[in-house]
């Protein structure tokens, strides 16, 4: 090669050295932490804060660095669109606090299904509201047994033997069961009702006039100490 060729060749490239190692550092430069922008990131359809920034990162709990940097077109971190172009910011040393409310609050639907409700309330309740006006005589008539069910409650008997057992076995109250299973004015067990005429069917429930009689016949087999030695009568 010709020497002038050379040198003009030489020259041309020293020339053109200095636009070239121009250009790789402002490339370089680009992707240093003090540019402060990584990459520029266009979201696609599955994307989510999250896993961009697990790509970028390397850690999904950076995303609120990404979400922050781009609030200005991002309003709720859980909702980014398809075709978005975001900014990747240089991963700061210390990650931001994520915002407070991740999407849109959905509570305010609720509230016309919970008028609604009540608003229908009152028209289903109007049948339900007559039941009470046609059950009051059903329930008067238990009222109105109470006075015959009070005689039995109070009953003392005639004999002074008698009375002495009532009064210290039931106190009057033909109907009274104690925890050991003993019955009425005179606290019958059942098989002592039994034994002396009483119906097996009705002890729990007998009449003061069959109490009477199942203690009548007691008293005349000579049953009386089954009541003295505990009554004191």
């Amino acid at each position: 090669m010709h020497p002038s060729k050379t040198t003009h060749a030489a020259a041309q490239q020293a020339a053109q050295r200095p636009t070239e190692l121009l250009s790789a550092l402002m490339r370089a430069k680009a992707k240093t932490p003090e540019s402060g922008l990584l990459a520029n990131y266009t979201v696609r359809s599955g994307d989510s804060l999250s896993g961009i920034a697990q790509h970028f990162y390397h850690s999904s709990s950076a995303w609120p660095v990404i979400f922050w940097a781009n609030h200005g077109q991002i309003r709720w971190a859980n909702e980014i669109s398809t075709g978005q172009k975001l900014s990747v910011p240089v991963k700061p040393a210390t990650i931001p606090a994520a915002p407070k409310q991740l999407g849109p609050a959905a509570a305010p639907v609720a509230a016309p299904t919970h008028v609604t409700a009540e608003q229908s309330a009152p028209v289903e309740s109007a049948p339900v509201e007559s039941a009470p006006v046609q059950a009051a005589p059903v329930q008067a008539a238990p009222a109105q047994a109470a006075p015959a069910q009070a005689a039995p409650a109070s009953y003392s008997g005639g004999s002074g033997l008698q009375q002495c057992i009532i009064s210290a076995e039931s106190g009057g109250n033909s109907q009274v069961m104690n925890a050991s299973g003993h019955y009425g004015l005179y606290q019958f067990s059942a098989s002592t009702w039994q034994e002396y005429g009483g119906s097996a069917s009705s002890f729990g429930n007998a009449s003061v006039s069959e109490q009477n009689q199942v203690f009548n016949n007691a008293i005349s087999a000579g049953g009386a100490s089954n009541w003295t030695p505990y009554d004191g009568c």
